[in-house]
């Protein structure tokens, strides 16, 4: 029979969103909620919006008797409930909570907020991620094969591919993938002729695939050249309207991948995040190098709190 005390909370605190854990001692998720107070929604502004923020969401739990509290994600940020400083990588996963700053709130609830990591690599620009660490850390929990060697991939509005060696983060790299598909379909001309008329789903990976195609056969420079024949495709009838976005999508998630294998390691690929977005990076990474991503890890997140939490020492060792 599985434990249901709670043991943990963990928040994952973004900035459109909040999610709350009720975590067992062994990291089993008992309770998931969330709300729309991400630290942009609050439900008022400064210390007092992150105080109601969380008693709304977690106030219940509380009542019900002390339980360590972690946070991690954007409520780290500048933007935050107390900025927590960056950790420079090569970065223990295990040592995350060393770099941890705490908030307490005005009932006396204690929270240790994650740090987030920077990348700066010789001769090269800085790169930064929070949130995403705490994704990495649960996605590796358990995994001393991934540990040792691995490639993380997390499809997002600012994809990250982070390098693993030792179970460290040796260094990331950032994709701007998604924000930047989003532009153009919502703010450029190629969404002109961007439609939602329907069309068959072959038509639909048709375009994506040649969307992939074009960006394999890219030269240094080419993407943006590239890009216009998202609508010129359109206009000459070759790709139907509905079909538009997707080949668009293809030759962006193609661009990226092309690029992130080039500087990964080789050790095995594994992709973090939604389902639907990861199965398409996988296509691509299939059509590009031939290989199957390792795994798709869905909602690593209560794992990687709970890994932070027990490596601060909020958790009884035999958990």
């Amino acid at each position: 029979m599985s434990d249901t005390t709670t043991a943990l909370i963990a928040l994952d605190w973004g900035t459109s969103s909040l999610r709350g854990f009720r975590l067992a001692s062994t990291g089993e998720v008992l309770e998931t909620r969330a709300s729309a107070h991400g630290i942009q929604h609050l439900p008022e502004p400064g210390e007092a919006g992150f105080e109601a923020a969380f008693a709304a969401l977690c106030g219940d739990w509380l009542a019900a008797g002390p339980v360590p509290v972690v946070a991690g994600g954007m409520v780290g940020s500048a933007q935050g409930w107390r900025e927590v400083p960056y950790l420079s990588c090569p970065t223990p996963l295990a040592g995350l909570y060393e770099a941890a700053e705490r908030v307490v709130t005005r009932d006396g609830v204690e929270i240790l907020l994650a740090p987030g990591l920077i990348f700066e690599p010789e001769g090269g620009t800085p790169e930064v991620m929070r949130g995403e660490e705490i994704q990495i850390a649960g996605t590796l929990a358990g995994r001393p094969d991934w540990q040792a060697a691995a490639t993380l991939v997390l499809p997002g509005t600012h994809c990250k591919w982070a390098e693993i060696r030792d179970n460290s983060v040796t260094g990331f790299g950032t994709y701007m993938t998604g924000e930047l598909f989003a532009l153009l379909r919502g703010h450029s001309i190629l969404g002109r002729l961007m439609s939602d008329a329907p069309v068959s789903e072959d038509t639909r990976n048709g375009a994506f695939a040649r969307g992939v195609a074009q960006a394999a056969e890219a030269g240094p420079g080419d993407l943006t050249r590239q890009l216009f024949s998202t609508r010129t495709l359109g206009l000459t009838g070759q790709l139907p309207g509905g079909a538009l976005a997707d080949y668009c999508s293809g030759l962006l998630i193609g661009h990226e991948i092309v690029s992130g294998l080039r500087d990964s390691g080789d050790g095995p690929v594994v992709l973090v995040g939604s389902g639907a977005l990861c199965a398409r990076y996988g296509e691509v990474l299939r059509q590009l190098s031939g290989q199957d991503p390792a795994a798709i890890i869905e909602n690593p997140a209560p794992a990687g709190l709970h890994r932070f939490a027990r490596d601060a020492g909020l958790l009884r060792q035999e958990s």
